[in-house]
C-alpha cells in the first residue's frame, strides 16, 4: 500500500482503519520471497478469512464449554 495522495491510506473513509503497518510488513515478506505474485488485496482477503475462523473456532468453543457446564449441573 502506497503512501501519498489518492491511496488507501489517504483516504478519508479509511482513517478510522488500522493495521496498515501489519499488511505493509507482510507485503514486504512476500515481494522478497514471491516478487509481484501478492496484492495488498490477497493479504488482506487471506487476513479476513483467518480471523472468521479464528472468532467462529472461538464461539463453537465457548457453546461447547456452556453445554458440559449445563450437563454438569443437572
Amino acid at each position: 500500500m502506497l503512501l501519498g495522495n489518492n491511496t488507501e491510506q489517504s483516504d478519508p473513509a479509511n482513517r478510522s482503519i488500522g493495521g496498515f503497518s501489519v499488511i505493509e510488513s507482510a507485503k514486504r515478506v512476500l515481494e522478497f520471497l514471491c516478487p509481484g505474485t501478492v496484492s495488498c488485496a490477497d493479504i488482506i482477503a487471506l487476513a479476513a478469512r483467518d480471523a472468521v475462523e479464528l472468532v467462529s473456532y472461538a464461539l463453537i468453543l465457548i457453546i461447547t464449554l456452556l453445554t458440559l457446564l449445563k450437563t454438569a449441573l443437572r
